[in-house]
């Protein structure tokens, strides 16, 4: 029989329900000015063919397992070649799509789902729209607002470039083999905000550093940037990574390159 067998340590649950594959596909938008759709870990591409069933698409797969890229070979003469046998962690978009804006779709692997995000987010110049289905637990960390325990590093930088909406949970049993986990499919769209108003890798570098001792407030889980006591005296360092959106990361962002800043002048 003309099937691939899910390998464990690629991850690989592949849907087997066709109503939920074309609910997935359905959500995609394609926001102004997209026309490509890059499918991450087609496996036996019950997202492909009914991707490829819509000409506003020009749909290209990449897939690390060399049995799907060979089934899908077989069974999916008109991708031609699109088929991009690689590691999707492992590519540069800018040079495989130049100069073309992006929808990412995908039944997205557990073990990956959230280094997925992080090459999302080092294209998010380029890619507009992800519509994935992944670990229940980690979409909702996601989507999560400020204030909670699930609220997190993946939750502020995606929201700081996307719009994210949770769209539906799916069960273990309509997959091959049925993962332990509840799935979920969420929705990110590419927002108004092209470059962040502060120096956009040291905002990374400080949320990270906030959320390292979450439990500690910023003043202390910051004291690796070495920041003087005339700084964190703002009130905002009273508070825990948790506490602060977007746009009070941003601000805590400024204060910190200011006192960078300073801290060069003075040495000059």
């Amino acid at each position: 029989m003309d099937h691939v067998s899910p390998k464990k340590h690629l991850g690989q649950h592949f849907l087997a329900d066709p109503n939920i594959a074309r609910n997935i596909v359905d959500a995609l938008r394609l926001p102004d000015g997209v026309a490509h759709v890059l499918e991450i870990g087609p496996g036996m591409g019950v997202l492909t063919g009914n991707l490829l069933q819509n000409p506003a698409y020009e749909t290209s797969v990449v897939e690390i397992d060399r049995e799907s890229v060979a089934y899908l070979e077989r069974n999916f003469s008109s991708l031609g070649g699109r088929i991009i046998s690689a590691d999707f962690l492992r590519q540069d978009l800018s040079q495989l799509f130049p100069g073309k804006p992006l929808s990412i779709i995908g039944n997205f692997p557990y073990n990956i789902s959230t280094q997925i995000y992080f090459q999302v987010l080092a294209h998010r110049q380029q890619v507009r729209e992800v519509v994935g289905m992944l670990q229940k637990e980690v979409a909702e960390r996601i989507a999560e607002p400020p204030g909670s325990k699930a609220y997190g590093i993946l939750s502020v930088l995606v929201q700081a470039y996307y719009t994210v909406e949770m769209l539906f949970a799916v069960p273990p049993h309509v997959f091959v083999p049925p993962p332990k986990v509840q799935s979920a499919v969420i929705r990110l769209t590419r927002n108004s905000t092209e470059r962040l108003d502060c120096d956009e890798k040291l905002f990374f570098r400080v949320v990270k550093q906030a959320f390292q001792t979450r439990r500690k407030t910023l003043r202390n889980a910051l004291k690796p940037f070495g920041l003087p006591p005339e700084v964190t005296s703002d009130p905002i360092f009273d508070k825990r990574a948790e506490q602060l959106g977007v746009a009070e990361f941003v601000g805590l962002t400024k204060l910190v390159e200011q006192h960078q800043q300073n801290e060069a002048q003075a040495a000059e």
